[in-house]
This record gives C-alpha cells, sequence and structure tokens, in this order.
C-alpha cells in the first residue's frame, strides 16, 4: 500500500472522465472527477502515504465535461492520498467562497486518513490549511463476501436496537483492547452472542459517515460524539477503525457487516444529508463551500453570504440542485451496493422535502428514491421533523418510508407518567397508530414505536430524573429538551429508598412492555435493558466516555430487567398476533360475535363513546384475537395465534378487572405481571368472569387457554 504512486504515473497524464465522481481505481489507474459548476480551475493535489504532510505533485485538471473536471493517472494506485485546490471568485454576497489556499476533501472519497487539526487556516483568510486537513484515500473496491447476504428480514419481523459503534464496546472486558469502540469490535463473537441472545434482529448505527469534531467542542476538551456533522458521506469515519485509516477502514466496515449478516442481524445507518459539518457562514471551509458553495448549500436570497438553516446545525443542503441529489442518491447505492448495509434512518428528514420552504412529501427527493430499483427495496426511516416552519410531520411521509413515531413516544410516557386524557391515543399507538398511517396505504410496521433513543434521558433516568444534568457539557445546563416529560417517582436522582427504587423498577417494566407488546416495529435504545445510566444528562453529544459508553461491569448490570427484556422479546416473537402486517378491523370473526380486537372497561364490558371521551380513565384491557391475524406465511399458509389479554393501569391505586368470560372449558394463562420484580407470574390459570386485582402502575398479559368464547 505504500507504493502507491510511481515517476511515470506523476509525469504521464490523461485526460479520464467524467463518470463516475470521485476517485476510481480500475486495476491498472486512477480517474479523478469533480463537480463544481462555478470553478474556473482546479487542482488535484497528491501526498506522501506515509507522511501525509508531504506533497508529492499539484496536477491541473484540464479537462472539463458537463461542469465536471476529469484527469486520469495511469499507475496510481490505491492507498494514494488526496485533495482538491478550487478556483475561482471570492464574492460571499452572491454565494461563491472560491479559495485557493483551502485544501478539500473530495464529496466522493470512500476513505479519509485522519482528522482535522483546528487551526486559522480553515476559515475564511490566505493561510494554506493543507497542514490541518485529512487526506482522501484512494481505495480498492474488491471484497471477497464469500456468498454472504442480507437476512432481508421482514418489517413485521423487525427489532431495532440503537446503538454506538465505539460506545458500545468500549468498556466491554469480552472484546480484545484492540477493537473497542470499532466496526471490528460490532462482529467479536462476545457482542454477536449478547445480540442473539437478547434477540434484536438489526443494529442501527449512529453516523458512521466521515465527520468533524467542532472546533468550540475541541477548545473545550470535549468532542463531537454522537457524529452528526458529516463531511464525507462515503467514507466510514477512520475514528472507528481498528486496522488502520490508508483504506483499510472500508474493508473492516465491510467484514463487519458481513459477519452480523452471517448472524441473521442487519444493519442500518444513521445518514445526516440535511447539512454538513461545514456549519454556518464563519465555519471552516472543508469541502463543499470551497468546491461550489452556491451549489451545495441553500443560501438566503437577501444576503448569499447566509445559509438557510433548517437544522440548528447553521447550513442545509440545497436539495433543488440536481447533482446534490445526485450525491446524495450515489452515497446511498453505495451504501447498498458495495457496504451491504440493509436500510438508512434519515436525520431530520423533512429537510429533505423542502423543495422552496414548505415540506412536500412528494418532493423530489421521495419520487427519486421511490423510482430507484436499489434503495426502494431498502429499509428506510425518516427522522420526521426538523427545526424549521412545519418542519414537525409525523405521519406525513409517503409509502415505503417508516418513521419515528414521536407520538408513540410522547403518550407511552405521558400514560405511564399518570397524566389525564391519554387513554383514547393509547388505543391508537398500542395498535400500530392508524390514526397516522392507515389513509396513506401504510401498514403498522410504518410505526417505528421507541420511548428512548440517544438524543434524550435513558429508560433508567427516565424514571429517576426530572431535571436534566448537562452540566459537563459546558453550556450552563441550557442543552438538552427541557420537556422530557419524566418522573423521577418521588425522589430526583439516584436514591437508597427501597419503595422509590422497586416503583421505579416497575415503571422501567411498564414501558419496556408497552414497548414490546405494541403493534408496529420497536426500536431500543442500547443499553437501556441492561440499566444504563447517563447520570441525568440527556444531551451527551459531546461526551466521548463513562457517561456516553456502555458498562460492561456486571455489577452494573439490571440482571432482573435484562431477563425480563429479553422474555418479552421472546414472547412477541412467539406471537404473530403482536406483529400484525394489517390494521385491526374489529371485525366479527365468521360463526362468531368475536371481534380481531375488543376494548375492555374494568367491569369487563366493551369500551363506548363515553368510556373513551372520559379523560379520567387510566386504565383499559386490550383482547386481540390470533384467529383473524389475517396473514399467511411463504407459502401461503394461514397464520393462526392463540387470544391475548392486555391489561394496563397506569393509576396510582390498583383497580379490579374483571376478566372476558368464556366458556367453561376456557381460562385466562398470565404471562407477565410487571408488579413482580421479574415481571413473570406463576399463578393458576384464572377462569372468565372472575376479577383479577390489577396492581397501581402495572402491566398484566393473558394468554387464553383451552377453547372458545360464549
Amino acid at each position: 500500500m505504500s507504493n502507491v504512486f510511481t515517476q511515470n504515473m506523476r509525469t504521464e497524464i490523461w485526460p479520464g472522465n467524467s463518470y463516475p465522481l470521485g476517485a476510481t481505481w480500475d486495476g491498472e489507474g486512477v480517474n479523478f472527477a469533480l463537480f463544481s459548476e462555478n470553478a474556473k480551475r482546479v487542482e488535484l493535489c497528491l501526498f506522501e502515504s506515509k507522511s501525509p504532510e508531504k506533497k508529492v505533485e499539484r496536477i491541473e485538471v484540464v479537462e472539463k465535461t458537463d461542469m465536471v473536471w476529469h484527469v486520469y493517472l495511469p499507475n496510481a494506485k490505491p492507498g494514494l492520498l488526496y485533495g482538491y485546490r478550487v478556483y475561482g471568485p471570492y464574492d460571499p454576497k452572491n454565494g461563491n467562497k472560491f479559495n485557493s489556499s483551502k485544501l478539500l476533501l473530495d464529496p466522493y472519497a470512500k476513505a479519509i486518513s485522519g482528522t482535522i487539526n483546528w487551526d486559522d487556516s480553515l476559515f475564511e483568510n490566505s493561510k494554506d490549511s493543507a497542514h490541518a486537513i485529512p487526506k482522501c484515500v484512494v481505495v480498492n473496491d474488491y471484497f471477497d463476501w464469500k456468498g454472504v447476504s442480507s437476512p432481508k428480514i421482514p418489517w413485521h419481523k423487525t427489532l431495532i436496537y440503537e446503538l454506538h459503534v465505539k460506545g458500545f464496546t468500549a468498556l466491554n472486558p469480552h472484546v480484545p483492547k484492540t477493537k473497542r469502540g470499532t466496526y471490528s469490535g460490532l462482529a467479536c463473537p462476545a457482542v454477536i452472542k449478547y445480540l442473539k441472545s437478547l434477540g434484536v434482529t438489526a443494529l442501527e448505527l449512529m453516523p458512521v459517515h466521515q465527520f468533524t469534531a467542532d472546533k468550540h467542542l475541541v477548545d473545550k476538551g470535549l468532542t463531537n460524539y454522537w457524529g452528526y456533522n458529516s463531511i464525507g458521506y462515503f467514507a466510514p469515519d477512520s475514528r472507528y477503525s481498528s486496522s488502520g485509516t490508508g483504506g483499510e477502514q472500508v474493508a473492516e466496515f465491510k467484514s463487519m457487516v458481513k459477519t452480523l449478516h452471517s448472524e441473521g442481524i442487519e444493519v442500518i445507518l444513521d445518514v445526516v444529508y440535511n447539512h454538513t459539518g461545514e456549519g454556518n457562514h464563519e465555519g471552516p471551509t472543508i469541502s463543499f463551500r470551497g468546491i461550489d458553495n452556491s451549489s451545495y448549500y441553500r443560501l438566503n436570497v437577501n444576503d448569499k453570504n447566509l445559509y438557510i438553516d433548517y437544522t440548528g446545525c447553521g447550513n442545509t443542503l440545497n436539495m433543488t440542485h440536481p447533482r446534490v441529489l445526485q450525491l446524495i442518491m450515489d452515497s446511498l447505492r453505495y451504501w447498498v451496493n458495495e457496504m451491504h448495509v440493509d436500510g438508512f434512518r434519515f436525520d431530520l428528514a423533512s429537510t429533505l422535502a423542502r423543495e422552496l420552504h414548505s415540506v412536500d412529501k412528494l418532493g423530489a427527493f421521495f419520487d427519486i428514491i421511490h423510482q430507484d430499483p436499489v434503495l426502494s427495496r431498502v429499509k428506510l426511516i425518516a427522522e420526521p421533523w426538523d427545526l424549521g416552519e412545519g418542519g414537525y410531520q409525523v405521519g406525513n411521509f409517503p409509502v415505503l418510508w417508516a418513521e419515528w413515531n414521536g407520538k408513540y413516544r410522547d403518550n407511552i410516557k405521558r400514560y405511564w407518567k399518570g397524566d389525564s386524557e391519554q387513554v383514547a391515543e393509547l388505543a391508537y399507538r398500542l395498535t400500530g397508530s392508524s390514526d397516522l398511517y392507515e389513509e396513506t396505504g401504510k401498514r403498522p410496521y410504518a410505526s417505528i414505536n421507541f420511548i428512548t433513543c440517544h438524543d434524550g434521558f435513558t429508560l433508567h433516568d427516565l424514571v429517576t430524573y426530572e431535571k436534566k444534568l448537562n452540566e459537563a457539557n459546558m453550556e450552563n445546563n441550557k442543552d438538552g429538551n427541557d420537556n422530557n416529560l419524566n418522573w423521577n417517582c418521588g425522589v430526583e436522582g439516584e436514591t437508597k429508598n427501597q419503595k422509590i427504587n422497586e416503583l421505579r423498577a416497575k415503571q422501567k417494566r411498564n414501558m419496556m412492555a408497552t414497548l414490546l407488546l405494541s403493534q408496529g416495529v420497536p426500536m431500543l435504545l442500547a443499553g437501556d435493558e441492561r440499566g444504563r445510566s447517563q447520570l441525568g444528562n440527556n444531551n451527551p453529544y459531546c461526551q466521548d466516555n463513562k457517561i456516553s459508553w456502555i458498562n460492561w461491569d456486571e455489577l452494573a448490570l439490571d440482571n432482573e430487567f435484562f431477563r425480563f427484556t429479553k422474555y418479552l422479546i421472546k414472547i412477541r416473537k412467539n406471537h404473530s398476533v403482536l406483529r400484525r402486517r394489517k390494521f385491526f378491523k374489529g371485525q366479527v370473526i365468521r360463526n362468531s360475535n368475536v371481534k380481531d380486537i375488543v376494548w375492555l372497561r374494568p367491569d369487563g364490558k366493551e369500551m363506548t363513546e363515553g368510556d373513551w371521551n372520559n379523560g379520567h380513565s387510566k386504565c383499559i384491557g386490550l383482547l386481540i384475537n390470533g384467529d383473524l391475524i389475517e396473514q399467511f406465511d411463504e407459502k401461503g399458509n394461514k397464520i393462526d395465534d392463540d387470544k391475548l389479554l392486555l391489561l394496563l393501569n397506569s393509576y396510582y391505586e390498583p383497580i379490579t378487572f374483571t376478566l372476558p368470560s368464556f366458556r367453561s372449558q376456557s381460562k385466562w394463562e398470565t404471562l407477565i405481571e410487571t408488579k413482580n420484580i421479574d415481571g413473570l407470574s406463576f399463578k393458576e390459570p384464572i377462569a372468565g368472569r372472575q376479577q383479577y386485582y390489577l396492581e397501581e402502575r402495572s402491566l398484566s398479559l393473558f394468554r387464553m387457554i383451552g377453547e372458545g368464547f360464549e
């Protein structure tokens, strides 16, 4: 890899081709292609692979086709380091910020070596920035997948586990030290064993595109830990590589995917195409700004030195420009075709839909994806909001898209906190949110159900703190959401009070059970099943330390809750009626008076309109019938399941619930009682019409054994 260029290469230059964009090795040489509509001149800069600070050569790129500058270097090889200098007018008021003193990253670079060294040269001045900018790496795309392909898990069987590549294994003693916090670390046998024992089917990786660590954070001794600051949409971030940064990180990422796929686990990427790491008009010049600012970014029409900012991060990519759309589509296809990922979660996805100012769910971006033969077949998940006007778009994304269901999150939190007027909405959230998705032709699995995610309190902290403790972020505790819909159960912070801790544990069981027993696709935040705490920090985006990392010390493990979570996942997998592909209809089964779903009052009778309008009601029963799933297996055989009864009580006092009546041969077997420490139950089956004591703030699940309803 070190001998990546020759004297012959440095003297021989061919015109090359305008496609594909980026640096492409064909086995004999490398083609370089860079889009810039407004540039007047482009230089390709080559660097020594073992000493990236040493420039080898500057080559003027003279060929230009359809606004793409291109050149071919015969005999160039993978491992070659490069960057660009782009010349043109420096006229900020008209949107042009060309500055040839700045070395620029290729937007199509497939690997990037090193990270940014922050100094004044990165900003708008005449100082040369080559020493401060990481270098792009020419890579060899070949990888032997050895016949391993995607598990292609159907949506209705999917269980997503959101994690941070570094934070998940940084402290794991069962992962070799050299692999902790890396792509290889996620593929270690101990990690695979853990994931499979838990029962998750897909990992949703927080951003792995090469990203920047903001200067103001670095100056404070912090960093951009979460990674929502992309600067290289094709490059797996080199900071998560255990094998090297000279392009080896690409093969390491592929090896991770191959291993996970071989174990039946999918890989979903959290991607940030709404803005870049170059920030606002005062930010650094790293790539897009210097290549063609007015093409890549949405500019203020009254002052083109300023950016339109729908993201709160300083800029917004210009989705109205065809080359920007091409960049994003090429990036997405690359990660599917070359890196073999199974889908994407789009950060602040409403921004991608903005064609002019308003959010257009039929925008060009969505039209293109729906017509794409590759991307239309992978998992597409929207974070359906941004910070702009009208940006909250839960339920409004088109068919093919699933959504992070923020309304599910908020309702479940409010309900178990004990808020009034939540039961009517709870009925929608438990059954797949048909009010949001059914009319547009979607299925229950359009709803990605979650209660916690990387952004906000962990599940443990949600029941432990009412006030955020973000002082470690050095923003005077002003960052992070102040409205978390959380309840500390009576005492703020950790306590030795046994009753408080028992209530907190029960509340965690209530919320985890609700999540895993709801229709839709559940998403767990990594570590919640272990009782992970962030010490009350609900916005640890800059904490690359033990605040964010998962503690694998067995003494820190909440064993009872861990076993309960695994048990819940097993129940979900064993009961198809909890993973329906169609919404409930309230239909009566043939030759019976039993519907596919019945909502029950505590007296055992079906809910009336007046009951739904009773804002003080905090207890509800849900009877779902496995005989009317309306599903068939891969061979066309009808799928049948049990009749399940779910009872929920968020009231601070117990409620006596009359169980539904059925024939004398049938009884209700108790599967879950969150009032118990382990969430399990060892009661004798209960006959119908009998009263069941539903403890305050608790949930119970029953399965009917025997035959037939009256």
